[in-house]
């Protein structure tokens, strides 16, 4: 089994920047956040283990998924980096930063906190449990399907990004299922970190219209993370990025900077 994350750089400036998706995402997610940096930053956008072309392991905690990211810093060279972590990937960011606070020059979660989150995804597991994408004929097809179990289009396009084309015909997961859905119901939970956790350049990105990241997060963060700073980005949900690009790439660069 290939142990290094499937990755893509951007760029080649000097300061790195690496970039780590939610849960149900991939690298190309960030493609666009990733290609803006790139004239200042060198970025790496990467596959967690279980999804897009990363390998797939039963494996999946996020000290583990925090060591990928290790893994995958001495596999290119990079002693010190950036790092942007959204949803699952800000988790794991945040893990990061407790254990290897020597590999980074700043820490940026986006739209995530400690505490345990309802158990949401579930019906996005059921679709891929029960529809026979096999049989498909074309995304759109496969779009249909989904409708039922993700009302939302935006949602529908994000997890398409999921199938790929067969070569006998239909469509078929790119990502481990099974250990995904066993890592999201154990990982729904609050992440415990120590007190605190992090000490070093932290920004919390979030969007006006999201409930992932509320007051009382905010309170707690302070505590695990004591140089965290708030940036509300406005008209955008839970994919901020996706949502205001051009707010989230400014406020981004100049976090990086200050």
């Amino acid at each position: 089994m290939n142990s290094v994350l499937d990755y893509r750089i951007y760029g080649n400036a000097p300061e790195v920047v690496y970039i780590l998706h939610g849960i149900f995402g991939m690298k190309d997610n960030w493609h666009q956040i990733a290609n803006a940096l790139a004239p200042d930053y060198t970025v790496v956008t990467a596959d967690a283990r279980n999804h897009g072309r990363s390998f797939h392991s039963h494996e999946m905690t996020y000290k583990i998924m925090a060591e990928d990211v290790a893994g995958l810093m001495e596999h290119l060279g990079h002693t010190q980096i950036h790092l942007v972590g959204h949803s699952m990937g800000g988790k794991t960011a945040m893990k990061f930063a407790t254990l290897f606070p020597e590999l980074l020059l700043s820490l940026t979660v986006v739209d995530i906190a400690l505490r345990a989150y309802p158990p949401g995804h579930l019906p996005y597991f059921k679709a891929f449990e029960e529809i026979d994408f096999l049989s498909m004929q074309s995304r759109s097809e496969a779009e249909q399907a989904l409708l039922p179990y993700a009302p939302d289009l935006q949602v529908r396009q994000f997890l398409l990004k999921n199938l790929e084309a067969l070569p006998g015909g239909g469509y078929g997961p790119k990502f481990n299922l099974p250990a995904i859905k066993e890592f999201y119901l154990e990982s729904i939970g609050k992440l415990n970190l120590p007190t605190p956790a992090y000490t070093r350049k932290t920004a919390i990105i979030y969007g006006e219209n999201s409930s992932y990241v509320n007051e009382q997060d905010r309170l707690e963060f302070k505590e695990h993370f004591p140089q965290a700073f708030f940036i509300e980005i406005p008209a955008a949900g839970h994919w901020v990025h996706a949502d205001n690009p051009t707010a989230f790439l400014t406020e981004l660069k100049q976090f990086f900077i200050q």
